[in-house]
C-alpha cells in the first residue's frame, strides 16, 4: 500500500471511531429529529454509514460476474470445443439494410448454447 493510501485509511478509521463516539453519546431526540422515517425503537434509526457502505460493497461483489479468462468451457460437459453461429434474435446494429447479429456459442460435444 502506498503512503497516500495509508494516510487515507488512517483518516477514515479516525472518522469511523469519532462517528461511533457520537452515536453512543448523542441524545436520541436530536438524531431522531433528522431521521426520514419512523421506527419502533431509536436504536434502529442509528445505522453507521460504514455499515451501510459495507453492505453496498457486499451486494456489488455478489452481482459481479467472474471474468472469463482463457478458453471457454462448457458448463454442461466441460468441453472447450465450440462453434459460433449468428444469434438472429439479437440484432446489434443495422447499417444500410445489413444487419449485424450477436454471436451464439454452441458446444460441439453436447450442443449446449450460450
Amino acid at each position: 500500500m502506498s503512503e497516500f493510501e495509508q494516510k487515507v485509511l488512517k483518516l477514515l478509521e479516525d472518522i469511523n471511531s469519532k462517528l461511533d463516539k457520537l452515536l453512543k453519546s448523542e441524545p436520541v431526540t436530536s438524531i431522531s429529529a433528522f431521521s426520514t422515517h419512523v421506527t419502533s425503537s431509536p436504536a434502529e434509526s442509528m445505522v453507521k454509514p460504514s455499515a451501510v457502505l459495507e453492505k453496498q460493497e457486499e451486494q456489488a461483489r455478489m452481482e459481479e460476474k467472474p471474468v472469463i479468462e482463457g478458453r471457454r468451457i462448457c458448463p454442461e460437459c466441460g468441453s472447450t470445443a465450440f462453434t459460433t453461429h449468428e444469434d438472429k434474435s439479437q440484432v446489434l446494429h443495422q447499417m444500410g439494410g445489413v444487419k449485424i447479429y450477436a454471436k451464439k456459442y454452441v458446444c460441439k460435444q453436447c450442443g449446449y448454447e450460450y
